[in-house]
């Protein structure tokens, strides 16, 4: 089994706004840049190949941790909200009231307007992920939250419906672990990055 790290980028001036991002591709802001000056990874997560989704703001992130030059790996760019980009979901249940609350009940099928539901993230990650358990390296990759509820609702079997097994920190790594044919299991969640503060 191969060991996976996942670590969401940097807080950005969408993330403060309260804005959906998936593919605006935002840089992190100053505050979110201090944030990540202060984190620092546990010793077990320093080896290994470190991979990055081709969107600054995990790219920003990979540099300001200090590791290796990492490869871009387009599979594990956040969830397209397509005509929802830059809106709040408070205001998105305001205005679409009936709608958007079946629309979110869902859960794996929930899609925003022209965008993609978590099922299709999941299946656009799960060839990545048969290939990083088949190269068998531990593998640290920067990505978004879309991504890594994907992959946790994977390993975990469940349809986001209802209250998530676990709540996942934001300034933390969360490990899992890769089988050849890209099964995935929980490790641990929510490792601290010590120092880390969410503006």
């Amino acid at each position: 089994m191969t060991r996976l790290a996942l670590i969401r980028h940097g807080p950005t001036a969408y993330n403060e706004d309260r804005r959906m991002q998936g593919r605006v591709d935002e840089p992190l802001s100053t505050a979110g840049r201090s944030a990540v000056e202060g984190w620092s990874l546990p010793p077990d997560l320093r080896g290994g190949d470190w991979v990055s989704s081709p969107l600054i703001r995990a790219r920003e992130t990979a540099a300001l941790l200090g590791g290796p030059e990492p490869a871009i790996e387009p599979r594990i760019i956040e969830m397209d909200w397509g005509q929802w980009e830059g809106r709040r979901l408070d205001d998105l249940r305001s205005d679409l009231g009936d709608a958007m609350a079946e629309n979110e009940a869902r859960g794996l099928d929930f899609r925003p307007v022209g965008g993609e539901s978590p099922r299709d993230v999941q299946a656009r990650v799960a060839p990545w992920l048969a290939d990083v358990g088949r190269r068998g390296r531990a593998t640290l990759a920067l990505t978004h939250k879309g991504v890594i509820r994907a992959i946790f609702a994977l390993a975990m079997g469940w349809d986001m419906t209802g209250k998530p097994p676990a709540k996942l920190a934001r300034a933390a790594a969360h490990l899992f672990t890769v089988a050849p044919d890209g099964q995935v299991a929980v490790e641990r969640l929510n490792m601290p990055l010590a120092g880390g503060t969410e503006p």
